[in-house]
C-alpha cells in the first residue's frame, strides 16, 4: 500500500492543477462575485476554496482507482472522459469571470454537468468506491448549475 501513496497524490496534485488554473483566470473573482446581486441560498465566497479542495481530493482519488485497476491503456474512454471533465472545470472560471459571459457560463456548466455525470457512471463501473467518490462532485456542480443560472438571470448588465 504504500508504494501506492506516490501515485495517488500524483493523481490529486494532477487534478489540482485544474484549481490552479482556474483561480488564475479568475485573478478578480473574488471582488467581482461580492458585487452581484445573489440568491439567498448562496453560499458564502470563503466556502469555495474549502469545498473544491476536498472535491479534488475525491476526484484524484477516484480518478487515480480507475488508473491503478486498469491502467491507461485498459480505462481509456474513463480517463479521456475525466480529463475532459476536468478541461470543462478549468473553462468556467474564464467563461464567468473573464469574459463575464453567464450564457457562455450556462452553456459550459451544463457541459461539464453532463462530463461529470458521464464520468462517474463509466467510474462506476470500472469501480464502485471510485463512482461514489465523483457524487458530491455531481452534486457540486448541479448546485454550480442552478446558481450560474440565478445569478445570470439577477445581473443580466454584469453578465
Amino acid at each position: 500500500m504504500l508504494q501506492s501513496i506516490p501515485s495517488l497524490l500524483a493523481w490529486i496534485m494532477g487534478t489540482s492543477l485544474a484549481a490552479i488554473s482556474g483561480a488564475v483566470t479568475a485573478k478578480e473573482s473574488g471582488a467581482f462575485y461580492a458585487m452581484m446581486q445573489k440568491p439567498s441560498w448562496a453560499p458564502p465566497a470563503w466556502i469555495f476554496g474549502p469545498a473544491w479542495t476536498l472535491l479534488y481530493i475525491l476526484m484524484g482519488t477516484a480518478a487515480w482507482r480507475v488508473w491503478r485497476d486498469a491502467g491507461f491503456r485498459g480505462a481509456k474512454v474513463e480517463l479521456a472522459c475525466y480529463a475532459l471533465q476536468l478541461a470543462l472545470n478549468m473553462a468556467w472560471s474564464y467563461f464567468f469571470f473573464v469574459r463575464r459571459t453567464g450564457l457562455g457560463a450556462t452553456i459550459e456548466v451544463v457541459c461539464l454537468w453532463l462530463s461529470v455525470a458521464v464520468t462517474l457512471v463509466l467510474f462506476w463501473r470500472r469501480d464502485q468506491i471510485a463512482g461514489v467518490l465523483f457524487v458530491p462532485y455531481l452534486a457540486w456542480v448541479t448546485f454550480a448549475t442552478a446558481l450560474t443560472v440565478s445569478v445570470w438571470r439577477r445581473n443580466p448588465t454584469l453578465l
